[in-house]
Parts: C-alpha cells; sequence; structure tokens
C-alpha cells in the first residue's frame, strides 16, 4: 500500500511539473506587470511583451503606446481598414527578419475579437497572434477505441518535421486552429479528413467533449488557448492515413502510454492538456489527479470557453450530433 501511494504521488508531481510548463504565463509571467493591455476600438484583446513593444513604438501612426496600454490607432474605424493597416507593418517587420514568430509566417488569418464582444475587430496573420497575447482558438479530437484486451486505446500522430512549429512531436490525434471563415465543426470536420483520412459515416461520430484553456508563453510570444475538444470512437480495424503531409506517422497507445508519453520532451508542450483531457473523459469518474491539476493550477476545462468565445456555441453543440 505504502508503494502504491509513492508511486501516486510521484505521478501527481509529474503532471503537475507538466501543467506548470503548459500553463506557464498564467502561473507566473502574469503577474510579473511587465507586459501591457493591447486596445482595439475601445475594447482590450490581448497583451503586449516588451521585447515586442520596442518594435511597436517604430509605428506611431498605427500603434499609440499610451502610458499603461497599448492602442491601435482609434482613427481606424473598420474591420477592414484595422486589418489593412496592420497587416502593412506586419509585412515591415517581418521583412526586417528579426522577430522569431513572424518567420514562420502563415498565410492563413486568425480572427481578432474582445471578451464577450462577439464581433470581430479585424484578422491577423497567425503567426503574428502570439506577438499581441489574442487568444487562439483551435480544435482537438480524441481519437479513440476499446481494445477487447488492452482496454481504451488513443491514437497518437507524430508532427511532420517539416512543420513551422513543434517539428517532430507527438501531439494530440488531429488538431487544427480556427481560421476566418471556418466555424468550430466545419474546422473539425476539415483537420480530421486532412490530417486523418477521417471522412463519410465515420465524421459523423464526432461528439463534443467541452473546452480546454490555458496561458502558454515563449520566447515567440503569449498564447492564451482554448481547444474545442470533440471525442471520436473509431473502429477497430481503422488505420489513419495522413492526406496534407503534415503528420510524419501514427501510433495506437492504451490510455496509460498515452499519458506517460504526454510527459516526456517529445510531446508538444500546449498539447499535453489536451491529452490529459481526453483521458479523463473516457472515464466515468474523474480522477483525483486531474481535480488536482485543475484545482492548483486553474486549467479550465469546462464545457464552455473563458472570455471572448467564438460566436457559435460550440456549433450548436456540434449541430446536435
Amino acid at each position: 500500500m505504502k508503494d502504491m501511494n509513492v508511486a501516486a504521488q510521484n505521478n501527481i508531481s509529474d503532471l503537475l511539473k507538466l501543467a506548470r510548463k503548459f500553463n506557464c504565463f498564467y502561473l507566473a509571467g502574469l503577474h510579473q506587470g511587465i507586459c501591457k493591455p493591447f486596445v482595439v476600438a475601445g475594447h482590450q484583446v490581448g497583451l503586449i511583451r516588451p521585447d515586442v513593444m520596442k518594435h511597436l513604438q517604430r509605428f506611431p501612426e498605427v500603434f499609440r503606446l499610451a502610458g499603461k496600454y497599448v492602442e491601435l490607432n482609434p482613427a481606424f474605424r473598420d474591420y477592414k481598414e484595422r486589418t489593412l493597416k496592420v497587416a502593412d507593418i506586419l509585412q515591415k517587420l517581418r521583412k526586417d527578419n528579426e522577430i522569431c514568430a513572424l518567420k514562420g509566417w502563415r498565410d492563413e488569418c486568425f480572427e481578432v475579437s474582445a471578451p464577450f464582444y462577439h464581433e470581430s475587430l479585424l484578422e491577423m496573420d497567425r503567426s503574428a497572434i502570439c506577438l499581441f497575447g489574442i487568444r487562439n482558438y483551435g480544435v482537438s479530437v480524441s481519437g479513440y477505441l476499446n481494445h477487447p484486451t488492452k482496454g481504451l486505446c488513443i491514437w497518437l500522430q507524430q508532427r511532420s518535421f517539416t512543420k513551422q512549429t513543434w517539428p517532430g512531436k507527438w501531439d494530440c490525434f488531429v488538431s487544427g486552429g480556427l481560421a476566418v471563415g471556418y466555424g468550430i465543426l466545419e474546422t473539425c470536420i476539415k483537420e480530421a479528413a486532412e490530417e486523418a483520412s477521417v471522412q463519410g459515416e465515420l465524421v459523423k461520430k464526432l461528439v463534443p467533449a467541452g473546452c480546454v484553456s490555458f496561458y502558454f508563453e515563449s520566447e515567440r510570444g503569449l498564447f492564451p488557448n482554448t481547444e474545442y475538444v470533440y471525442d471520436l470512437e473509431l473502429p477497430l480495424d481503422f488505420v489513419p492515413q495522413n492526406a496534407d503531409g503534415e503528420v510524419e506517422s501514427f501510433e495506437l497507445l492504451t490510455a496509460e502510454e498515452c499519458i506517460q508519453r504526454a510527459l516526456t520532451p517529445q510531446f508538444k508542450t500546449t498539447s499535453a492538456p489536451l491529452a490529459l483531457h481526453g483521458r479523463r473523459c473516457r472515464q466515468r469518474r474523474r480522477p483525483a489527479t486531474a481535480r488536482q491539476l485543475t484545482h492548483n493550477l486553474k486549467i479550465s476545462t469546462s464545457k464552455r470557453a473563458p472570455t471572448n468565445t467564438p460566436p457559435e456555441d460550440f456549433d450548436q453543440r456540434a449541430r446536435a450530433n
């Protein structure tokens, strides 16, 4: 019994260490007070670090560093004008080749909105979102099956070594960001087809499983993330096949092996909470380790996303399944 208690405590300790990595800004950086709110049309939409402010101060006609906050010039009155003005500055900064995040330019835009304000204020290349600490929304699919001898098993993917972010790292079965023009369920269906060739009747089995939110920080910037999570029970004979060149390989692991993989440096840090969430949702009761993580580290694992939720209400609960 003593050995079992020691093992359980070690497991909790490992999970807490992991949580401190993927929720690092919320637990440490946020309280330092060195970042300034980023304000657009009177709404705070993000936070900006000093290393980014030093670049923005070169463009006072677009970004106003007004004491306690940074404001996008209020003379820009609509979505299109704000988007064009910011895009012009980002392209100039990209040509300077001094900002790490912009070296991974994606030519794919995310919408920018404010807490409790559903109207989008502008759009911005996804590589630049982290420079302004703007909340990033995405989807994640937990592909699982109930094996007759191994029990609960979960599919993981290894990201392509040519990916601009987290190359070669292990990741959840399917995931992707909410780009401009795509809804939550629509993104989920698109990514499932592209990354794992999940199509037809099988994709109709997607089930909404809540949201996971955390606040990560790296040398690239600030990442307040909210992921809409779906569960997908897969047939025993299903073998995922990548269709867009962004996945190196897939591997089927038991639930315990999945958790152990998530604890390693070979796993994408910001996908670790999704792996933990997927395992928890597949169990009938909530384990003590998950309760402790949520309580002590303020990881949101809820049915709804916090603050500036996209207009869709989880695509009406996946259009009632």
